[in-house]
């Protein structure tokens, strides 16, 4: 299932770091990052994100949490966030519950899959194999006007336009 790279088909632009100490790049999920609804134990918080060594001239950041191996022919987005400020570096664990404090002045949270605006942990259907997620984006400019009600898709869409770089982290899960 790994095969396909979702950002493959996309201009190419630098690579930046990103780590997260909720999970290791690689390495499964915790029940913290799984959807509550969906498995047991799972709890829907975001995983806590830092980055460093993005390219000058970086404005604001964006965060997509994108499942690219669910079974539909547009995968799902579990989380999108644009807006971050570029003085922002990391975000804490749990910073994509609906209407957290965690998130910085001025970021705005789109409506994920699920149909809400927030972080949904990944739920993959039982017996699928693995899928992964988790990216960071360095953007050119401070705000991404998306308009008043944006789908992930059209910030992608948007982010194909404005990104100087992007940082991957690959958290899977399966059950």
């Amino acid at each position: 299932m790994f095969d396909y790279d979702p950002y493959s088909f996309l201009t190419p632009v630098p690579e930046f770091e990103v780590r997260s100490d909720s999970f290791t790049d690689g390495a499964t999920f915790a029940p913290a990052q799984v959807h509550a609804g969906a498995h047991p134990g799972g709890r829907d918080l975001s995983p806590q994100l830092s980055w460093t060594g993005f390219p000058e001239g970086t404005r604001s950041f964006a965060v997509t949490v994108y499942d690219p191996d669910a079974p539909t022919a547009s995968g799902y987005w579990h989380w999108a966030v644009a807006n971050i400020p570029a003085s922002v570096t990391a975000l804490a664990e749990g910073a994509g519950t609906p209407s957290s404090p965690l998130l910085p002045s001025g970021a705005l949270t789109l409506k994920n899959d699920g149909g809400f605006p927030g972080y949904m942990g990944s739920a993959p259907p039982l017996g699928h194999g693995p899928h992964r997620y988790m990216v960071v984006h360095a953007v050119d400019i401070e705000s991404l006007d998306v308009g008043a009600d944006p789908t992930p898709a059209t910030l992608g869409f948007n982010l194909h336009f404005h990104t100087l770089a992007r940082a991957r982290i690959t958290g899977p899960y399966e059950v």
